[in-house]
């Protein structure tokens, strides 16, 4: 769920567009693509699973386990990509805004390439702007609802925006860390990694 994240790891407009698609490409199926697609799809999971067994994003979790069980990864990941937009600057020269419309315009251009899954999500994406929703709290307590209503209210996300206003800058602090070491690892891919030629 973290799009923000995995569009700004991208090297270059084909890998990102890879990288955006990831979730919806299954197994070995990434190989119906070009090359530098397939090396974002196999970027991204290599994010996924760096994310998913990272103390620190293991720590912001606790947090909410509680409260949404299975769903608190998805929390975080949401959590995680509005601490990027909202400290855009600390990452990017490129304005937050014109980063998000240079990437719907990649991702537009190749829209018939993608994923059936991506054709239908993106159009709303795009329409309801959700990167951009994730700089606010506001936006995200939409975002946020409109997770929810995807699990017909049985997952209780709507709430979430709660916990990211009561544990602001425990969560922000998480986040700085745990993003630094992810860039750091990101420098450490090579292409070979990924049998890829």
């Amino acid at each position: 769920m973290n799009y923000l994240a995995h569009l700004y790891l991208s090297e270059n407009n084909q890998i990102r567009i890879g990288n955006f698609i990831s979730d919806f490409v299954k197994g070995k199926n990434y190989q119906n693509y070009p090359t530098d697609i397939q090396r974002g799809i196999l970027i991204h999971r290599k994010i996924d699973s760096f994310t998913d067994s990272h103390p620190i994003f293991i720590k912001s979790k606790r947090r909410l386990d509680k409260r949404y069980n299975l769903y608190s990864g998805i929390v975080i990941d949401l959590f995680y990509d509005h601490f990027l937009a909202n400290n855009w600057s600390r990452y990017s020269k490129e304005p937050l805004a014109d980063f998000i419309q240079n990437s719907y315009s990649i991702i537009g251009e190749n829209i018939e390439e993608l994923p059936e899954k991506v054709q239908y999500l993106f159009p709303f994406m795009v329409k309801q702007n959700w990167l951009y929703k994730y700089k606010t709290i506001e936006g995200m307590g939409d975002i946020l609802r409109g997770m929810d209503s995807r699990t017909k209210m049985k997952s209780g996300m709507q709430y979430a925006v709660n916990d990211l206003r009561d544990n602001y800058k425990d969560f922000e602090s998480d986040f700085f860390i745990f993003f630094a070491e992810l860039e750091e690892y990101i420098k450490t891919i090579t292409l070979n990694q990924y049998n890829i030629i």
